[in-house]
């Protein structure tokens, strides 16, 4: 502690770059990983999705109904599509997912 009762913080700039691009590395290889077994074109139901993002499933239908997350309707079943789902994690805005009309608290 310094003088004063102040306390000093130093951050040492290259583990912190380390830990973003090893942070975003993790998740490009999530994504290749995935991408290669089904080219974006696996559907998933909401038990399915809600497994994917460990979330409960009311989360997911909570999201399709405020159209926060893309998602398809076969009927009157959801279906998402992984590909889509895994540019949603990573950027919401992404142009690719346009046609869902995302709800981005008026954000277009």
């Amino acid at each position: 502690m310094e003088k004063g009762g102040k306390m000093k913080f130093e951050i040492d700039a290259n583990a912190l770059i380390d830990k973003i691009v090893s942070g975003v590395t993790e998740q490009i290889n999530m994504l290749v990983k995935h991408g290669s077994k089904t080219k974006g074109n696996e559907l998933m139901n909401v038990d399915e999705l809600a497994e994917y993002l460990k979330v409960k499933k009311s989360s997911i239908y909570d999201r399709a109904h405020n159209r926060s997350i893309p998602f398809l309707k076969n009927g009157k079943f959801l279906r998402f599509k992984k590909k889509h789902i895994d540019i949603w994690l990573l950027n919401p805005y992404h142009p690719d997912l346009n046609h869902y009309n995302l709800n981005h608290n008026g954000r277009r």
